[in-house]
């Protein structure tokens, strides 16, 4: 397929389309039919023409004829390591978890289905371009051929998967933007009073979620090559590690979210892309003055009145061996869906609502073959959540601070719901790739974002605030960032391995102005019950390992520390690292590390506890939603959470019933790449690749990876096959 071709016509018709159509009411039900023999016909002459290569890590190579050969056997393999991942990706995304888990997720169903409604993507797929509904098709058929092979696998809500359903579901973040949504006030709007218990999505899990990606150029490397690191910080078990191949010039590898027909952070032969979470503002909500008549509800828009759309939606929802149904009211203004009530007024919030665009960017990217047919994929503007750090084989590096950025007027606070009632608050279209905060080759020869501002991206040659509007850099510099800056500057013959290294660096920069501050109050306070603890800090350099007491000890009190001030901090607007270093009392510090000392005490009898006895990697089934034993097998992990500065990112927390702390989310799958030729890479995923413990690959790589060890990938079909466990084609 050549790819600038579709991609020119895509960008031409975009150009010109109309808006989204309005939301209409209520999902028809599946398509529950019994596959016909047809259908299975179909299939089977598709799995003639796909091969997968399994290699001794259980990493699925697909080869296809087509792309969408590679497509059906990508989502087929995928079904085999995980289906209910896969599936539950899906319940999610449609506004189905009722369905499978009960009344508890009726509001997170119906905060999908605010903007996500099966008719419009069934008509949306009508309207595709032939080539992005091939894909489209074999994404559907590759997991009904999985159903259809495996009829001991009993599916909690598809019966059969469409191919309108990959509409619903365009980037690598499960809900994107549509999580922005607090489904608490969600509920108080839509169902005020409602007894029903709603599922745990009140718990704030403060661990900070985003990603590490640097680039760096030629001149900076020992081999002339440009290097890469993709080290996205997610849930663990988020997405999979695979490699896509077709005749077509697909030849992509690295993570792809469960469900998904595209590799969302990775690289081919000529570029890498590595996306990071981003808070570049792409999202606004609007404050809507609601004038009620006889006919319904209007809002007041200028110097007129104009009617709240009304619409239907049904939510089915378990219960026991029933399935009932919740049926809601639901209004949109012109600005989008209302989500809550505030002070009398209602909110609507207004978002990216792209899926067959935003689908053909996250596909499209994955072939380019160099910078002019990347940067064109971009130029479709819909990845709305990310920022993008980019390299390629001809020496070229990139950043792109976010990509969905409406134009607004500058003289209103886009930081705070808008009066909806003014005019001249509504977006006036969109910025222009040409306009948004972007990096290219700058003279430094490094490229660096951790979720932090742009303007520290490439050190000196950054980017300047004062020339961009305020909206489109919200994040702030952040501890990650300062220490990515530390290990990419002033080198200028980085290999592969030494940019590992470099993004496990043992520094946890966060503790520089904190320790300090802790070891002044205590000049100022009493505190001679903590003189043991504050001699041991005052003696740290800051590192962090699995021997370390230190660490231990740090992490605790600055976690206490974090907790006791955060309100305060929210309140006076000072950002929280500032504010514990500068404004916390002597006693608040001191206080937080007598509450550490005494939770280590109580935990291990002494304060003097390891990291590595703490700090713990364990995985014992494939649920989604983990369990924890301090009895069963775990491994100890010498890296900690981002939010101290860690670049090799480790959350973790206790959990009821245990003393040990246990990761959930941070470095989940990692990649340093040469781009050379040929080109040159390591890689490392969280556990392994398969989710039942009983096979070779639910926790081969767990070792390797809690003591920062990589892997070679496997790129090349002769190195697969001399690394080979298994071919065979899908049905086989």
């Amino acid at each position: 397929m050549n790819l600038l071709r579709p991609l020119l016509l895509l960008l031409t018709i975009f150009a010109v389309a109309a808006c989204s159509p309005a939301p209409q009411g209520g999902d028809a039900n599946m398509n529950t039919e019994i596959f016909s023999d047809e259908d299975v016909a179909r299939w089977q002459e598709r799995a003639a023409r796909v091969e997968i290569l399994r290699d001794r890590w259980g990493i699925a190579h697909i080869y296809g004829e087509t792309d969408a050969d590679t497509v059906f056997g990508t989502l087929y393999a995928q079904a085999e390591d995980d289906f209910n991942r896969v599936e539950t990706n899906y319940i999610n995304a449609m506004g189905r978890l009722a369905e499978a888990e009960g009344a508890g997720e009726i509001y997170r169903d119906l905060r999908m289905r605010l903007f996500i409604r099966q008719s419009e993507m069934e008509e949306l797929y009508e309207s595709s371009p032939d080539w992005l509904k091939q894909l489209m098709d074999a994404f559907a058929d590759g997991l009904n051929y999985y159903l259809y092979t495996h009829p001991e696998v009993t599916p909690r809500v598809f019966n059969r998967f469409e191919p309108w359903m990959a509409l619903t579901f365009t980037e690598g973040s499960i809900g994107g933007d549509i999580e922005r949504v607090n489904i608490a006030r969600l509920r108080d709007f839509y169902g005020p009073g409602d007894t029903i218990a709603m599922a745990d999505d009140l718990v704030v899990d403060m661990e900070p979620r985003g990603s590490n990606g640097f680039s760096i150029a030629p001149a900076n490397t020992a081999n002339g090559n440009a290097l890469f690191l993709i080290n996205p910080h997610t849930s663990f078990f988020f997405r999979s590690e695979l490699h896509m191949v077709s005749e077509e010039g697909l030849n992509a590898y690295g993570a792809v979210t469960w469900g998904q027909f595209f590799i969302y952070q990775g690289f081919n032969e000529n570029t890498g892309w590595m996306h990071t979470s981003s808070r570049a503002d792409a999202i606004d909500e609007y404050l809507e003055t609601i004038v009620e008549r006889d006919d319904g509800y209007y809002y007041v828009y200028g110097d007129e009145e104009r009617k709240l759309q009304e619409s239907e939606i049904e939510i089915d929802y378990r219960d026991g061996d029933d399935l009932n149904t919740r049926e809601f009211t639901v209004y949109h203004s012109h600005h989008g869906p209302i989500i809550r009530e505030q002070d009398g007024r209602w909110v609507a919030i207004s978002l990216m609502e792209e899926p067959v665009r935003a689908l053909t960017q996250s596909y499209l990217r994955t072939k380019s073959r160099n910078y002019m047919e990347f940067n064109a994929s971009m130029e479709l503007l819909t990845n709305s959540s990310n920022n993008t750090v980019y390299a390629d084989s001809d020496g070229n590096i990139a950043y792109y601070h976010g990509n969905f950025i409406p134009r607004r007027d500058p003289s209103f606070d886009w930081n705070a719901p808008l009066d909806g009632s003014d005019p001249a608050t509504d977006w006036q279209g969109l910025h222009p790739l040409d306009e948004l905060i972007t990096v290219l080759n700058p003279p430094n020869g490094w490229i660096q974002n951790t979720n932090n501002t742009p303007f520290s991206a490439a050190g000196e040659y950054s980017p300047r605030a004062e020339d961009y509007p305020a909206y489109m850099a919200n994040n702030p510099e952040n501890p990650r960032g300062i220490h990515a800056v530390r290990v990419l500057e002033n080198k200028t013959d980085f290999t592969l391995d030494s940019l590992i290294e470099a993004a496990y660096d043992s520094l946890l920069t966060a503790f520089e102005p904190l320790i300090p501050s802790l070891l002044a109050a205590a000049d100022e306070a009493p505190a001679d019950d903590l003189g043991e603890q504050l001699a041991l800090l005052a003696d740290w350099d800051y590192r962090f390992d699995v021997d370390s007491v230190e660490t231990t000890l740090a992490v605790y009190w600055a976690q206490a520390l974090m907790d006791s001030v955060s309100d305060e901090a929210g309140a006076a607007g000072i950002n929280i690292y500032d504010y514990m270093a500068a404004n916390a009392s002597p006693a608040q510090q001191l206080d937080a590390l007598r509450e550490a000392s005494a939770e280590l005490e109580s935990d291990w009898g002494s304060w003097q506890a390891p990291w590595g006895e703490v700090n713990r990697y364990q995985r014992i089934n494939g649920d989604i939603v983990q369990q924890f034993d301090d009895e069963e097998e775990s491994w100890p992990v010498g890296f900690a959470s981002g939010r101290w500065g860690a670049l090799a990112s480790f959350g973790s927390r206790k959990y009821p019933g245990t003393r040990r702390m246990y990761g959930t989310s941070g470095n989940s799958f990692v990649a340093a790449v040469e781009f050379g030729n040929p080109l040159r890479a390591k890689a490392i995923t969280v556990g392994g690749l398969q989710n039942d413990p009983a096979l070779p690959h639910f926790d081969d790589q767990a070792e390797m990876y809690a003591s920062g060890e990589f892997r070679d990938v496997l790129f090349y079909r002769d190195d697969i096959e001399a690394n080979l466990e298994r071919s065979y084609r899908p049905g086989e």
